[in-house]
């Protein structure tokens, strides 16, 4: 049986890495056809004159509030660590999420994200214990922001009378499939031993359907985790995280408005939050697709442009917004990978 510390480090070992190096190709290539298709949705003279004529200092405003919100990730990291008594700079905490993102983009998902945000934090001299927790934490309150910022958008919609049918019952779906996960984790919660057990079954079928080889401990792992955070949560230790991951979203939100001051078209704060939250749930209920890669974009457009903005704006200003937030990070995510395992 390994123990804890080698289930994680077999997932961020070199190996690990290069299988992500090999998955490179196929994300960028993702990310290329995205980036070709969407502007059909508009005049391309049109997207042209957008981006010519956007404003310097509003760009360089968003490319600073995108560093800001990787800030208060760092921030969430020191202080979920900061719960055990335990010390994580900010900054390195903004390393280690940068890196742990990319690597889980490209293999395991969130259980990969958090495999690695487990194993740096613990290379940093973090016990066990907070190392679990800043694998954990930082999910559960990410995700239930992007939530709440969802069901407010789509109140929204449905009071102005924005959302279609198919829209409805879709964000619907969404929206109660996070719902039973949420009840399905409280009921886990009195009934550990059989959440983990069906945990399991779960992920193994899933395994079994990929035709992918499947080991039980990282699942179990990952569990364990969930519910010692959770432990943590009820104690009175969200306080500092909640901040930490409100100042993130906030700030990527930042990152957008300023997209489309620069594009000469600023939106409205009941705008700018409806055209946020709903797509970027969508990509992370996309899991089979790396990063939501063209259901982010996709559905961000369709929104904005549903809302009002022209459509030649809305790709110019949602495909830039994806740049800084999505593709620089990543990018710069796997050299930090190849540093962080080497300190």
């Amino acid at each position: 049986m390994k123990t804890e510390n080698n289930i994680h480090r077999d997932l961020i070992s070199p190996p690990f890495i290069l299988k992500g190096g090999r998955s490179f190709l196929t994300l960028i290539l993702l990310g290329l056809a995205v980036h070709l298709i969407l502007p059909q949705l508009s005049s391309v003279e049109s997207s042209l004159q957008v981006i010519k004529t956007m404003a310097l200092w509003a760009v360089l405003l968003a490319a600073l509030a995108q560093v800001m919100s990787y800030a208060g990730i760092g921030y969430l990291l020191y202080s979920v660590v900061a719960i055990v008594g335990q010390q994580l700079s900010v900054f390195k905490g903004a390393l280690i999420n940068l890196a742990a993102t990319s690597m889980g983009m490209l293999a395991g998902g969130t259980v990969g994200n958090a495999a690695a945000t487990y194993w740096w934090v613990r290379k940093q001299g973090v016990s066990a214990e907070g190392s679990g927790l800043a694998g954990t934490l930082p999910t559960i309150f990410n995700n239930a922001i992007l939530m709440v910022l969802a069901v407010a958008g789509i109140i929204h919609l449905l009071l102005a009378h924005e959302l279609s049918s198919l829209q409805f019952f879709a964000f619907f779906l969404i929206l109660t499939l996070l719902g039973l996960g949420f009840a399905a984790v409280s009921w886990g919660k009195s009934h550990r031993e059989s959440f983990t057990s069906a945990a399991v079954r779960m992920t193994a079928s899933f395994a079994r359907f990929l035709h992918k080889p499947y080991v039980s401990d990282p699942t179990e792992a990952s569990v364990s985790h969930m519910f010692a955070a959770l432990d943590t949560l009820g104690s009175g230790g969200w306080k500092r995280p909640a901040l930490g991951s409100a100042l993130s979203t906030g700030f990527d939100m930042l990152t957008l408005y300023f997209f489309f001051i620069a594009a000469g078209h600023p939106v409205g704060p009941s705008v700018l939050l409806v055209g946020y939250g709903l797509p970027l749930l969508f990509g992370k209920m996309a899991f089979l697709i790396p990063g939501g890669v063209g259901i982010v974009e996709s559905t961000m457009v369709a929104l904005y442009t549903g809302l009002g903005v022209p459509g030649s704006i809305a790709v110019v200003v949602v495909l830039s917004y994806r740049v800084f937030s999505f593709w620089i990070p990543t990018l710069i995510g796997f050299p930090v990978a190849f540093y962080l395992q080497r300190v």
